[in-house]
Protein backbone atom coordinates (compact mmCIF):
# COMPACT_ATOMS: atom_id res chain seq x y z
CA UNK A 1 0.00 0.00 0.00
CA UNK A 2 2.83 2.38 -0.16
CA UNK A 3 2.28 5.22 -2.08
CA UNK A 4 -1.10 4.44 -2.80
CA UNK A 5 -3.91 5.77 0.11
CA UNK A 6 -6.04 2.73 1.08
CA UNK A 7 -9.57 3.94 -0.64
CA UNK A 8 -6.78 3.72 -3.89
CA UNK A 9 -5.64 0.25 -3.04
CA UNK A 10 -9.36 -0.98 -2.48
CA UNK A 11 -10.29 0.26 -5.94
CA UNK A 12 -6.97 -1.63 -7.54
CA UNK A 13 -8.11 -4.75 -6.01
CA UNK A 14 -8.91 -7.31 -8.99
CA UNK A 15 -12.40 -8.49 -8.24
CA UNK A 16 -12.16 -12.18 -7.84
CA UNK A 17 -13.01 -14.45 -4.82
CA UNK A 18 -9.68 -13.52 -3.29
CA UNK A 19 -10.14 -9.55 -3.82
CA UNK A 20 -12.97 -9.97 -1.09
CA UNK A 21 -10.98 -11.38 1.13
CA UNK A 22 -8.79 -8.49 0.84
CA UNK A 23 -11.60 -6.19 1.20
CA UNK A 24 -12.76 -7.99 4.78
CA UNK A 25 -8.99 -7.92 5.83
CA UNK A 26 -8.54 -4.17 5.71
CA UNK A 27 -12.18 -3.42 6.76
CA UNK A 28 -12.06 -5.08 10.18
CA UNK A 29 -13.92 -7.48 9.39
CA UNK A 30 -16.80 -5.42 9.07
CA UNK A 31 -17.96 -6.24 4.98
CA UNK A 32 -21.43 -7.75 5.31
CA UNK A 33 -20.45 -11.04 3.29
CA UNK A 34 -18.16 -13.65 4.67
CA UNK A 35 -15.32 -14.44 2.54
CA UNK A 36 -15.41 -18.26 2.77
CA UNK A 37 -17.89 -19.62 -0.66
CA UNK A 38 -19.94 -21.87 1.69
CA UNK A 39 -20.26 -18.54 4.12
CA UNK A 40 -21.12 -15.82 1.49
CA UNK A 41 -24.47 -14.55 1.59
CA UNK A 42 -26.67 -15.67 -1.33
CA UNK A 43 -28.71 -13.15 -2.61
CA UNK A 44 -32.25 -12.44 -4.29
CA UNK A 45 -33.56 -9.64 -6.01
CA UNK A 46 -37.83 -9.98 -6.07
CA UNK A 47 -38.48 -6.83 -8.42
CA UNK A 48 -42.27 -6.75 -9.97
CA UNK A 49 -43.44 -3.99 -12.96
CA UNK A 50 -45.42 -1.32 -11.38
CA UNK A 51 -46.47 -2.20 -7.70
CA UNK A 52 -46.69 1.12 -5.71
CA UNK A 53 -45.60 0.97 -2.13
CA UNK A 54 -49.26 2.18 -0.94
CA UNK A 55 -50.62 -0.92 -2.18
CA UNK A 56 -48.68 -3.54 0.27
CA UNK A 57 -50.00 -3.45 4.02
CA UNK A 58 -46.55 -3.69 5.16
CA UNK A 59 -46.70 0.24 3.81
CA UNK A 60 -50.25 0.66 5.58
CA UNK A 61 -52.05 0.14 2.53
CA UNK A 62 -55.97 0.59 3.08
CA UNK A 63 -57.26 -1.42 0.31
CA UNK A 64 -55.43 -4.69 -0.03
CA UNK A 65 -53.13 -7.08 2.09
CA UNK A 66 -49.88 -8.80 1.09
CA UNK A 67 -49.24 -11.15 3.77
CA UNK A 68 -45.68 -13.09 2.09
CA UNK A 69 -44.52 -9.93 1.07
CA UNK A 70 -44.73 -8.32 4.61
CA UNK A 71 -43.10 -11.39 6.08
CA UNK A 72 -39.87 -9.44 3.81
CA UNK A 73 -40.42 -6.68 6.12
CA UNK A 74 -41.42 -8.10 9.52
CA UNK A 75 -38.41 -9.86 9.20
CA UNK A 76 -36.06 -7.82 7.85
CA UNK A 77 -36.29 -3.75 7.32
CA UNK A 78 -38.42 -1.38 5.57
CA UNK A 79 -37.50 1.27 3.70
CA UNK A 80 -39.64 4.62 3.80
CA UNK A 81 -37.97 6.90 1.50
CA UNK A 82 -36.31 4.67 -1.26
CA UNK A 83 -36.62 5.89 -4.88
CA UNK A 84 -35.84 5.86 -8.12
CA UNK A 85 -33.72 7.91 -10.19
CA UNK A 86 -35.96 8.36 -13.72
CA UNK A 87 -39.50 6.61 -13.12
CA UNK A 88 -40.29 4.43 -15.98
CA UNK A 89 -39.58 0.82 -16.68
CA UNK A 90 -36.15 -0.11 -18.97
CA UNK A 91 -34.36 3.17 -17.12
CA UNK A 92 -34.93 1.58 -13.93
CA UNK A 93 -33.33 -1.79 -14.61
CA UNK A 94 -30.86 -0.42 -16.26
CA UNK A 95 -30.02 2.38 -13.00
CA UNK A 96 -29.99 -1.18 -10.59
CA UNK A 97 -27.90 -3.36 -13.18
CA UNK A 98 -24.97 -0.46 -13.50
CA UNK A 99 -25.46 1.55 -10.68
CA UNK A 100 -25.47 4.91 -12.89
CA UNK A 101 -27.90 7.16 -13.77
CA UNK A 102 -29.49 7.06 -17.01
CA UNK A 103 -27.70 9.37 -19.06
CA UNK A 104 -24.49 7.04 -18.22
CA UNK A 105 -25.60 3.66 -19.02
CA UNK A 106 -27.44 4.42 -21.89
CA UNK A 107 -30.73 3.73 -21.20
CA UNK A 108 -32.95 7.22 -20.86
CA UNK A 109 -36.38 5.69 -21.64
CA UNK A 110 -37.89 2.61 -22.95
CA UNK A 111 -36.89 3.41 -26.78
CA UNK A 112 -33.26 2.67 -26.46
CA UNK A 113 -31.43 -0.77 -26.36
CA UNK A 114 -29.58 -1.73 -23.29
CA UNK A 115 -25.84 -1.98 -24.24
CA UNK A 116 -25.06 -5.51 -22.34
CA UNK A 117 -21.31 -5.36 -22.48
CA UNK A 118 -20.77 -2.15 -20.42
CA UNK A 119 -20.34 -3.38 -16.33
CA UNK A 120 -22.67 -4.50 -14.40
CA UNK A 121 -22.61 -5.83 -10.89
CA UNK A 122 -23.73 -9.71 -11.88
CA UNK A 123 -20.72 -9.70 -13.67
CA UNK A 124 -19.00 -8.76 -10.93
CA UNK A 125 -20.41 -10.93 -8.68
CA UNK A 126 -19.63 -14.03 -11.21
CA UNK A 127 -16.06 -13.19 -11.43
CA UNK A 128 -16.21 -13.44 -7.77
CA UNK A 129 -17.57 -16.81 -7.75
CA UNK A 130 -21.14 -16.88 -7.62
CA UNK A 131 -23.50 -18.15 -9.73
CA UNK A 132 -26.10 -15.38 -11.47
CA UNK A 133 -29.64 -16.18 -13.06
CA UNK A 134 -32.15 -13.62 -14.76
CA UNK A 135 -35.55 -15.45 -14.46
CA UNK A 136 -38.95 -13.29 -15.84
CA UNK A 137 -39.25 -9.75 -17.31
CA UNK A 138 -36.07 -8.39 -18.60
CA UNK A 139 -37.29 -5.06 -20.66
CA UNK A 140 -33.91 -3.99 -22.37
CA UNK A 141 -33.99 -5.22 -25.83
CA UNK A 142 -30.93 -7.26 -25.82
CA UNK A 143 -29.88 -10.15 -24.29
CA UNK A 144 -28.90 -10.48 -20.82
CA UNK A 145 -25.29 -10.45 -20.06
CA UNK A 146 -23.42 -11.06 -16.84
CA UNK A 147 -25.83 -14.57 -15.76
CA UNK A 148 -25.02 -18.06 -16.33
CA UNK A 149 -28.64 -18.66 -16.47
CA UNK A 150 -31.32 -16.91 -17.66
CA UNK A 151 -34.38 -17.17 -19.04
CA UNK A 152 -36.68 -13.48 -19.63
CA UNK A 153 -39.87 -12.58 -21.42
CA UNK A 154 -39.47 -11.19 -24.55
CA UNK A 155 -40.46 -7.43 -24.37
CA UNK A 156 -43.32 -7.02 -21.90
CA UNK A 157 -44.31 -10.67 -22.35
CA UNK A 158 -47.87 -12.29 -21.61
CA UNK A 159 -49.97 -12.66 -18.67
CA UNK A 160 -50.67 -15.75 -19.89
CA UNK A 161 -49.34 -18.86 -21.85
CA UNK A 162 -46.09 -16.69 -22.29
CA UNK A 163 -43.20 -17.20 -24.79
CA UNK A 164 -39.89 -16.69 -23.00
CA UNK A 165 -36.30 -17.11 -24.06
CA UNK A 166 -33.97 -19.26 -22.39
CA UNK A 167 -30.42 -18.54 -23.46
CA UNK A 168 -31.04 -17.76 -26.59
CA UNK A 169 -34.21 -20.48 -27.59
CA UNK A 170 -37.26 -19.24 -27.64
CA UNK A 171 -40.28 -21.45 -25.75
CA UNK A 172 -44.03 -21.01 -25.22
CA UNK A 173 -45.39 -22.04 -21.86
CA UNK A 174 -48.95 -23.01 -21.05
CA UNK A 175 -50.12 -21.13 -17.81
CA UNK A 176 -50.28 -17.95 -15.85
CA UNK A 177 -46.88 -16.05 -15.95
CA UNK A 178 -46.82 -15.33 -12.28
CA UNK A 179 -46.34 -18.84 -11.72
CA UNK A 180 -44.78 -19.81 -14.91
CA UNK A 181 -41.56 -16.88 -13.91
CA UNK A 182 -42.00 -18.96 -9.88
CA UNK A 183 -41.78 -22.59 -10.84
CA UNK A 184 -38.56 -21.51 -13.24
CA UNK A 185 -36.66 -19.77 -10.52
CA UNK A 186 -37.07 -22.56 -8.17
CA UNK A 187 -35.69 -25.35 -10.68
CA UNK A 188 -32.82 -22.76 -10.89
CA UNK A 189 -32.61 -22.56 -7.33
CA UNK A 190 -32.90 -26.48 -6.71
CA UNK A 191 -30.29 -27.16 -9.55
CA UNK A 192 -27.77 -25.14 -7.54
CA UNK A 193 -24.74 -27.45 -5.62
CA UNK A 194 -24.71 -27.17 -1.51
CA UNK A 195 -22.85 -24.45 -0.61
CA UNK A 196 -22.54 -22.46 -4.27
CA UNK A 197 -23.22 -19.08 -3.72
CA UNK A 198 -25.71 -17.39 -5.68
CA UNK A 199 -27.78 -14.23 -6.92
CA UNK A 200 -30.90 -14.52 -8.64
CA UNK A 201 -32.58 -12.04 -10.38
CA UNK A 202 -36.54 -13.04 -9.97
CA UNK A 203 -38.18 -10.25 -11.89
CA UNK A 204 -42.76 -10.19 -12.53
CA UNK A 205 -44.66 -8.57 -15.18
CA UNK A 206 -47.17 -8.06 -12.85
CA UNK A 207 -48.50 -5.84 -11.88
CA UNK A 208 -48.39 -4.09 -15.43
CA UNK A 209 -51.16 -2.94 -17.23
CA UNK A 210 -53.31 -4.01 -18.37
CA UNK A 211 -53.78 -5.94 -15.37
CA UNK A 212 -55.01 -9.54 -16.16
CA UNK A 213 -55.46 -11.58 -12.91
CA UNK A 214 -54.61 -15.31 -12.70
CA UNK A 215 -57.16 -18.17 -12.99
CA UNK A 216 -57.49 -17.95 -8.75
CA UNK A 217 -57.86 -14.25 -8.54
CA UNK A 218 -60.26 -13.76 -11.09
CA UNK A 219 -63.37 -12.72 -8.69
CA UNK A 220 -61.35 -11.43 -5.77
CA UNK A 221 -62.92 -8.25 -4.32
CA UNK A 222 -65.92 -8.91 -6.68
CA UNK A 223 -68.18 -8.19 -3.27
CA UNK A 224 -66.38 -5.02 -1.88
CA UNK A 225 -65.62 -1.74 -2.85
CA UNK A 226 -62.34 -0.55 -2.89
CA UNK A 227 -61.87 2.88 -1.30
CA UNK A 228 -61.10 6.05 -3.72
CA UNK A 229 -58.24 8.30 -3.14
CA UNK A 230 -58.93 11.60 -2.05
CA UNK A 231 -57.99 13.41 -5.37
CA UNK A 232 -59.47 11.23 -7.79
CA UNK A 233 -60.99 14.33 -9.13
CA UNK A 234 -58.10 16.43 -9.21
CA UNK A 235 -58.63 19.18 -11.28
CA UNK A 236 -54.81 20.52 -11.24
CA UNK A 237 -55.66 24.18 -10.39
CA UNK A 238 -53.09 24.82 -8.48
CA UNK A 239 -50.44 23.05 -10.91
CA UNK A 240 -49.06 24.17 -14.05
CA UNK A 241 -49.32 22.55 -17.61
CA UNK A 242 -47.33 19.37 -16.75
CA UNK A 243 -50.21 17.97 -14.99
CA UNK A 244 -52.43 19.49 -17.11
CA UNK A 245 -51.58 18.36 -20.67
CA UNK A 246 -50.69 14.70 -19.03
CA UNK A 247 -52.43 11.58 -20.99
CA UNK A 248 -52.96 8.81 -18.12
CA UNK A 249 -55.83 9.70 -16.74
CA UNK A 250 -58.56 7.41 -15.74
CA UNK A 251 -60.92 9.30 -16.93
CA UNK A 252 -59.80 9.69 -20.64
CA UNK A 253 -56.87 7.55 -21.41
CA UNK A 254 -58.04 3.83 -20.11
CA UNK A 255 -59.17 1.77 -23.63
CA UNK A 256 -62.23 -0.63 -23.18
CA UNK A 257 -59.22 -3.11 -23.49
CA UNK A 258 -58.02 -2.17 -20.22
CA UNK A 259 -60.96 -2.17 -18.83
CA UNK A 260 -61.47 -5.46 -20.27
CA UNK A 261 -64.61 -4.22 -22.32
CA UNK A 262 -63.05 -6.17 -25.22
CA UNK A 263 -63.35 -10.17 -25.78
CA UNK A 264 -60.74 -12.01 -23.98
CA UNK A 265 -57.04 -12.83 -25.49
CA UNK A 266 -57.45 -15.10 -28.14
CA UNK A 267 -53.89 -16.76 -26.51
CA UNK A 268 -55.85 -18.61 -23.65
CA UNK A 269 -56.69 -22.15 -23.74
CA UNK A 270 -60.36 -22.96 -23.59
CA UNK A 271 -60.47 -23.41 -19.90
CA UNK A 272 -58.77 -20.52 -19.10
CA UNK A 273 -61.29 -18.32 -21.50
CA UNK A 274 -64.28 -20.29 -19.92
CA UNK A 275 -63.30 -18.62 -16.50
CA UNK A 276 -61.97 -15.34 -17.51
CA UNK A 277 -65.89 -14.68 -20.17
CA UNK A 278 -67.24 -16.05 -16.13
CA UNK A 279 -65.72 -13.66 -14.67
CA UNK A 280 -65.94 -10.50 -16.52
CA UNK A 281 -68.91 -11.58 -19.00
CA UNK A 282 -71.92 -10.70 -16.18
CA UNK A 283 -70.21 -7.39 -15.01
CA UNK A 284 -69.43 -6.07 -18.50
CA UNK A 285 -73.26 -6.71 -19.20
CA UNK A 286 -74.60 -4.82 -16.31
CA UNK A 287 -71.81 -2.21 -16.96
CA UNK A 288 -73.22 -1.64 -20.25
CA UNK A 289 -77.18 -1.71 -19.03
CA UNK A 290 -76.05 1.05 -16.35
CA UNK A 291 -74.94 3.16 -19.21
CA UNK A 292 -72.99 5.43 -16.69
CA UNK A 293 -72.03 9.22 -17.32
CA UNK A 294 -69.36 11.52 -15.64
CA UNK A 295 -68.37 10.95 -12.12
CA UNK A 296 -69.99 7.48 -11.52
CA UNK A 297 -68.30 6.43 -14.99
CA UNK A 298 -65.12 7.41 -13.64
CA UNK A 299 -65.79 5.80 -10.03
CA UNK A 300 -66.67 2.58 -12.07
CA UNK A 301 -63.57 2.27 -14.36
CA UNK A 302 -61.80 3.05 -10.86
CA UNK A 303 -62.96 -0.07 -9.48
CA UNK A 304 -62.74 -1.78 -12.05
CA UNK A 305 -58.70 -0.91 -13.01
CA UNK A 306 -57.86 -0.93 -9.34
CA UNK A 307 -59.34 -4.75 -8.52
CA UNK A 308 -57.67 -6.13 -11.64
CA UNK A 309 -54.44 -4.63 -10.41
CA UNK A 310 -54.53 -5.86 -7.21
CA UNK A 311 -55.78 -9.27 -8.25
CA UNK A 312 -52.57 -9.00 -10.13
CA UNK A 313 -50.35 -8.38 -7.04
CA UNK A 314 -52.25 -11.56 -4.49
CA UNK A 315 -50.50 -13.58 -7.59
CA UNK A 316 -47.20 -12.18 -6.97
CA UNK A 317 -47.58 -12.01 -3.07
CA UNK A 318 -48.72 -16.17 -3.23
CA UNK A 319 -45.60 -16.87 -5.37
CA UNK A 320 -42.98 -14.78 -3.46
CA UNK A 321 -44.83 -17.11 -0.57
CA UNK A 322 -43.51 -20.43 -2.34
CA UNK A 323 -40.03 -18.91 -2.78
CA UNK A 324 -39.78 -17.68 0.80
CA UNK A 325 -41.27 -21.12 1.99
CA UNK A 326 -38.56 -22.98 -0.18
CA UNK A 327 -35.83 -20.88 1.37
CA UNK A 328 -37.34 -21.83 4.93
CA UNK A 329 -37.82 -25.93 3.90
CA UNK A 330 -34.20 -26.28 2.32
CA UNK A 331 -32.10 -24.57 5.22
CA UNK A 332 -31.13 -21.74 2.61
CA UNK A 333 -33.08 -18.75 4.74
CA UNK A 334 -30.46 -17.25 7.30
CA UNK A 335 -27.83 -16.85 5.14
CA UNK A 336 -29.69 -15.82 2.06
CA UNK A 337 -30.14 -11.51 1.58
CA UNK A 338 -33.87 -11.25 -0.17
CA UNK A 339 -34.59 -8.13 -1.76
CA UNK A 340 -38.28 -6.72 -2.39
CA UNK A 341 -38.63 -3.89 -4.91
CA UNK A 342 -40.57 -2.36 -7.71
CA UNK A 343 -38.85 -0.72 -10.65
CA UNK A 344 -40.58 2.53 -9.55
CA UNK A 345 -43.76 3.35 -8.14
CA UNK A 346 -47.69 3.62 -9.60
CA UNK A 347 -50.68 6.27 -9.49
CA UNK A 348 -53.58 4.09 -7.67
CA UNK A 349 -55.92 6.57 -8.83
CA UNK A 350 -54.40 9.31 -7.16
CA UNK A 351 -54.52 12.97 -9.08
CA UNK A 352 -57.19 10.59 -11.14
CA UNK A 353 -54.12 8.80 -12.69
CA UNK A 354 -52.73 5.39 -13.38
CA UNK A 355 -49.13 4.72 -14.99
CA UNK A 356 -45.79 6.99 -13.35
CA UNK A 357 -43.30 8.99 -14.74
CA UNK A 358 -43.38 12.27 -12.68
CA UNK A 359 -41.56 13.22 -10.00
CA UNK A 360 -44.30 13.15 -7.63
CA UNK A 361 -44.49 11.05 -4.55
CA UNK A 362 -46.85 8.33 -6.24
CA UNK A 363 -43.98 7.23 -8.69
CA UNK A 364 -41.27 8.60 -7.67
CA UNK A 365 -41.09 6.39 -4.18
CA UNK A 366 -40.65 2.86 -4.48
CA UNK A 367 -41.41 -0.35 -1.80
CA UNK A 368 -37.47 -1.86 -0.64
CA UNK A 369 -37.73 -4.08 2.05
CA UNK A 370 -35.06 -6.48 2.64
CA UNK A 371 -34.38 -9.82 4.84
CA UNK A 372 -31.02 -11.26 5.91
CA UNK A 373 -31.67 -12.84 9.44
CA UNK A 374 -27.74 -12.80 10.10
CA UNK A 375 -27.11 -8.83 10.00
CA UNK A 376 -30.60 -7.52 10.11
CA UNK A 377 -33.04 -6.80 12.71
CA UNK A 378 -36.49 -8.13 11.91
CA UNK A 379 -39.18 -5.61 12.20
CA UNK A 380 -36.71 -2.74 11.24
CA UNK A 381 -37.52 0.59 9.35
CA UNK A 382 -35.16 3.43 8.07
CA UNK A 383 -36.45 6.64 6.53
CA UNK A 384 -33.30 7.62 4.70
CA UNK A 385 -32.86 8.48 1.33
CA UNK A 386 -32.06 5.49 -0.49
CA UNK A 387 -32.08 4.74 -4.39
CA UNK A 388 -32.35 2.31 -6.79
CA UNK A 389 -28.80 3.29 -7.96
CA UNK A 390 -27.81 1.93 -4.51
CA UNK A 391 -28.94 -1.65 -5.39
CA UNK A 392 -25.83 -2.68 -7.19
CA UNK A 393 -23.60 -1.43 -4.81
CA UNK A 394 -25.40 -3.58 -1.61
CA UNK A 395 -25.41 -6.49 -3.34
CA UNK A 396 -21.27 -6.24 -4.30
CA UNK A 397 -21.03 -5.25 -0.59
CA UNK A 398 -22.80 -8.24 0.90
CA UNK A 399 -20.76 -10.44 -1.18
CA UNK A 400 -17.18 -8.95 0.18
CA UNK A 401 -16.47 -7.65 -3.61
CA UNK A 402 -15.11 -3.14 -3.97
CA UNK A 403 -17.66 -1.74 -5.53
CA UNK A 404 -15.81 0.28 -8.39
CA UNK A 405 -15.43 4.15 -8.24
CA UNK A 406 -17.65 4.84 -11.45
CA UNK A 407 -20.71 3.24 -9.67
CA UNK A 408 -22.46 6.41 -8.36
CA UNK A 409 -24.94 5.18 -6.07
CA UNK A 410 -23.84 3.81 -2.62
CA UNK A 411 -24.15 0.36 -0.66
CA UNK A 412 -26.96 0.54 1.91
CA UNK A 413 -25.28 -1.67 4.31
CA UNK A 414 -24.57 0.00 7.03
CA UNK A 415 -28.37 1.33 7.28
CA UNK A 416 -29.41 -2.26 6.86
CA UNK A 417 -27.36 -3.02 10.17
CA UNK A 418 -28.92 -0.33 12.19
CA UNK A 419 -26.02 2.43 12.01
CA UNK A 420 -26.57 5.48 8.88
CA UNK A 421 -23.26 6.66 7.57
CA UNK A 422 -22.56 10.41 8.98
CA UNK A 423 -21.74 11.29 5.02
CA UNK A 424 -25.00 9.20 3.95
CA UNK A 425 -27.23 11.85 1.68
CA UNK A 426 -29.49 14.01 2.33
CA UNK A 427 -31.53 14.72 -1.07
CA UNK A 428 -31.92 13.21 -4.05
CA UNK A 429 -31.38 13.94 -8.27
CA UNK A 430 -34.49 12.48 -10.19
CA UNK A 431 -34.75 13.31 -14.15
CA UNK A 432 -37.14 12.10 -16.57
CA UNK A 433 -36.67 12.22 -20.23
CA UNK A 434 -39.32 10.43 -22.67
CA UNK A 435 -41.47 13.08 -23.80
CA UNK A 436 -42.92 13.15 -26.52
CA UNK A 437 -43.83 9.96 -25.80
CA UNK A 438 -46.37 7.83 -24.08
CA UNK A 439 -48.53 9.68 -21.51
CA UNK A 440 -47.54 12.65 -22.48
CA UNK A 441 -45.62 13.82 -19.69
CA UNK A 442 -43.00 16.48 -20.16
CA UNK A 443 -39.11 16.24 -19.40
CA UNK A 444 -38.09 17.24 -16.42
CA UNK A 445 -35.46 16.70 -13.05
CA UNK A 446 -35.47 18.11 -9.85
CA UNK A 447 -34.42 17.57 -6.48
CA UNK A 448 -36.36 15.90 -3.29
CA UNK A 449 -34.92 16.32 0.50
CA UNK A 450 -36.99 14.77 3.65
CA UNK A 451 -39.44 18.09 3.21
CA UNK A 452 -39.30 19.73 0.28
CA UNK A 453 -39.36 18.83 -3.40
CA UNK A 454 -38.07 21.16 -7.08
CA UNK A 455 -39.28 20.21 -10.05
CA UNK A 456 -37.86 21.98 -13.30
CA UNK A 457 -39.77 20.80 -16.65
CA UNK A 458 -38.36 21.99 -19.86
CA UNK A 459 -38.23 20.85 -23.63
CA UNK A 460 -41.19 22.64 -24.81
CA UNK A 461 -42.26 24.46 -21.35
CA UNK A 462 -40.24 26.02 -18.69
CA UNK A 463 -42.05 25.71 -15.89
CA UNK A 464 -40.86 25.38 -11.81
CA UNK A 465 -42.54 23.64 -9.37
CA UNK A 466 -41.86 23.42 -5.71
CA UNK A 467 -43.94 21.45 -2.59
CA UNK A 468 -43.87 21.71 0.81
CA UNK A 469 -43.80 17.88 1.65
CA UNK A 470 -44.79 18.62 5.53
CA UNK A 471 -47.70 20.55 4.63
CA UNK A 472 -48.76 18.92 1.14
CA UNK A 473 -47.73 15.17 1.63
CA UNK A 474 -50.47 14.74 -1.87
CA UNK A 475 -48.82 17.62 -3.97
CA UNK A 476 -51.74 19.59 -4.34
CA UNK A 477 -50.29 22.90 -3.95
CA UNK A 478 -47.48 23.91 -6.12
CA UNK A 479 -45.96 27.10 -3.97
CA UNK A 480 -42.86 28.14 -6.12
CA UNK A 481 -44.20 31.76 -6.78
CA UNK A 482 -44.70 31.79 -2.69
CA UNK A 483 -42.36 34.83 -1.97
CA UNK A 484 -42.15 33.32 1.56
CA UNK A 485 -40.26 30.13 -0.18
CA UNK A 486 -37.61 32.31 -1.36
CA UNK A 487 -35.25 31.36 0.58
CA UNK A 488 -35.99 27.74 0.42
CA UNK A 489 -36.12 28.07 -3.89
CA UNK A 490 -33.09 29.53 -3.47
CA UNK A 491 -31.51 26.56 -1.90
CA UNK A 492 -32.65 23.90 -3.55
CA UNK A 493 -31.88 25.42 -7.02
CA UNK A 494 -28.43 25.45 -5.53
CA UNK A 495 -28.53 22.02 -4.29
CA UNK A 496 -29.70 21.01 -7.32
CA UNK A 497 -26.77 22.39 -9.38
CA UNK A 498 -24.65 20.59 -7.08
CA UNK A 499 -25.97 17.18 -7.81
CA UNK A 500 -26.16 17.40 -11.71
CA UNK A 501 -22.47 18.12 -11.57
CA UNK A 502 -22.38 15.61 -8.63
CA UNK A 503 -23.88 12.88 -10.95
CA UNK A 504 -22.42 14.43 -14.11
CA UNK A 505 -25.84 15.07 -16.27
CA UNK A 506 -25.13 18.54 -17.97
CA UNK A 507 -27.82 16.82 -20.63
CA UNK A 508 -30.88 19.47 -22.01
CA UNK A 509 -31.80 22.48 -20.19
CA UNK A 510 -29.28 24.09 -17.74
CA UNK A 511 -30.70 24.71 -14.42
Amino acid sequence: MKGQTRREFLRSVSYTAGSAAALSILSGGNTLGQTSGKKRPNIIFIMTDDHASHALSCYGSKINKTPNLDRIANEGMRFDNSFCTNSICAPCRAVILTGKYSHLNGITDNRKKFDGSQQTFPKLLQKAGYKTAMIGKWHLKTDPTGFDYWNVLPGQGAYYNPAMKEMGRQRKYTGYTTDIITDHALKWLKSLKPGEPFCLMYQHKAPHRRWEPGPKHLTMYDDVTIAEPDNLFDDYSNRGRAAKEQDMSISRTMTENDLKLTPARKNLTPEQKRLWDAAYGPKNEAFKKANLQGKELVRWKYQRYIKDYLRCIASVDDNVGRVLDYLDESGLAENTVVFYTSDQGFYLGDHGWFDKRFMYEESLRMPLMVRYPKKIKAGSVSDEIVLNLDFGPTFLDFAGVPVPADMQGKSIGRILQGSTPADWRKSMYYHYYEYPGAHSVKKHYGVRTRRYKLIHFYHDIDEWELYDLAKDPREMKDIYGDASYADIVKELKTELKRLRRKYKDTTDSPV
